[in-house]
C-alpha cells in the first residue's frame, strides 16, 4: 500500500472533523436564526448547507425534499457564511482544499466545489495549500476543543 493511497483516508479523517466542529458551529447559529422551526429543522439544515458546501448532496428522502423545499434559506445561509463564521474560515478553507486534493487523487473532479467557496467568499485564496501535518494538526486541536476528539487520543 503506497503512501499516499494510506494518507487520503487520514486526511479525510482531518476534513470530517472540521466539518463536525462546523456543524456544531453551524446548527447553534440556526437555532438562534430560526428559533420557530425547532432543533430539528436547525440540525438537518446545518448539514445540508455542509453538504452543499463540501458538494456531496444527500439524494436520500426525506433529506433530498428537504432541500429543495428549503434551497433559498440554504443559499442565504451559504453566502453568509464567510460574514458569520469569519473564525472558521481558515480551517473551512483548508478542509476544502484537502477534499479537493483528495478527490482529484482519487479521479474525482470536485473543481466546482473550490469554485462556489471562493465566490461565495470562504475560500482563501491567498493562503497556501495545507501541509498534511499541518492540517491534520489544525483539525485535531479544533476536535479536542470542541469535544469531538478525547485528548487522550494519540494522533496518527
Amino acid at each position: 500500500m503506497s503512501t499516499e493511497s494510506k494518507l487520503i483516508p487520514i486526511l479525510r479523517d482531518g476534513v470530517h472533523i472540521i466539518k463536525m466542529v462546523f456543524y456544531k458551529e453551524l446548527k447553534s447559529h440556526l437555532s438562534a436564526a430560526y428559533p420557530e422551526q425547532g432543533a430539528e429543522y436547525a440540525g438537518r439544515l446545518a448539514g445540508i448547507v455542509i453538504n452543499d458546501l463540501f458538494a456531496t448532496p444527500n439524494d436520500e428522502e426525506p433529506f433530498a425534499t428537504f432541500a429543495r423545499e428549503n434551497a433559498a434559506v440554504i443559499e442565504k445561509e451559504i453566502n453568509g457564511i464567510a460574514k458569520n463564521f469569519g473564525k472558521m474560515n481558515i480551517a473551512l478553507s483548508d478542509a476544502l482544499r484537502v477534499q479537493f486534493l483528495c478527490d482529484d487523487l482519487e479521479g474525482i473532479n470536485s473543481q466546482q466545489m473550490l469554485t462556489r467557496a471562493k465566490e461565495v467568499g470562504i475560500l482563501m485564496m491567498d493562503r497556501e495549500i495545507p501541509l498534511p501535518k499541518t492540517f491534520l494538526n489544525l483539525a485535531r486541536k479544533m476536535g479536542i476543543a470542541h469535544k469531538i476528539l478525547d485528548p487522550e487520543t494519540q494522533p496518527v
